[in-house]
């Protein structure tokens, strides 16, 4: 639409006003076009959204997170983990251009209809459902801010101290927050230089787990 608004005025294309008459089919034709261009763009945008989200979870759901990282593996464990994933592409985001962040917004809807299909399959009665989701919607947020501030301060303690105070609420085996921090500041680097056009591919590269002796 803003392009109709932008020839409102006295413009003119090639010699002709933009208000010039058009012969009579031209504007529905300029409007189909429009309208393909867009729905190609958000079917496009919605596959690499889900393309981009199985990489979270595949990532999320490597069993050396749950035996050598001794995160809970349980549904707030699995959580964390695609939080946590989440917010590295999310942060390899932030400062492109806002059409290009919303494909981060693309990617947060799908995990919200994830997490909906997931509390109906445990049995969560469809009144209860929204209200989960909402705390849910909070946590991620909660989590990703604390990420991100910690990452912002250089500080590598803050982070170290995010991460167990979300993923290991009851207390963290000794290293276990430092070696994922090292493994989130090592994933920052990594897709900080992965290309934005390899992103949209629908492909995330994070870094490599350390190996089980490097982790103990």
């Amino acid at each position: 639409m803003a392009i109709f608004l932008a020839r409102a005025g006295g413009s003119t294309i090639s010699g002709k006003s933009a208000l010039s008459p058009c012969p009579s089919d031209q504007p529905d034709l300029e409007i189909g076009r429009m309208f393909r261009r867009l729905f190609a763009r958000n079917r496009r945008n919605e596959a690499i959204a889900y393309s981009l989200y199985g990489a979270i979870v595949a990532q999320a759901r490597q069993p050396a997170l749950y035996t050598e990282f001794a995160v809970p593996d349980t549904l707030d464990g699995r959580f964390d983990m695609i939080v946590l994933h989440g917010f590295l592409m999310f942060h390899r985001l932030k400062d492109e251009s806002p059409e290009d962040r919303q494909l981060g917004q693309d990617v947060f809807d799908i995990f919200l209809k994830d997490m909906d299909g997931t509390l109906r399959e445990m049995g969560v009665g469809d009144l209860s459902v929204p209200k989960k989701l909402k705390k849910m919607a909070e946590a991620f947020f909660g989590r990703i801010r604390a990420y991100d501030e910690a990452l912002a301060s250089g500080d590598r303690t803050k982070l170290v101290d995010a991460i167990e105070r979300n993923i290991f609420p009851d207390g963290a085996p000794t290293g276990v927050g430092g070696q994922i921090a090292s493994y989130v500041q090592a994933s920052v680097t990594t897709l900080a230089a992965e290309s934005l056009s390899t992103i949209f591919s629908g492909r995330l590269d994070y870094a490599s787990l350390p190996t089980p002796s490097a982790a103990a």
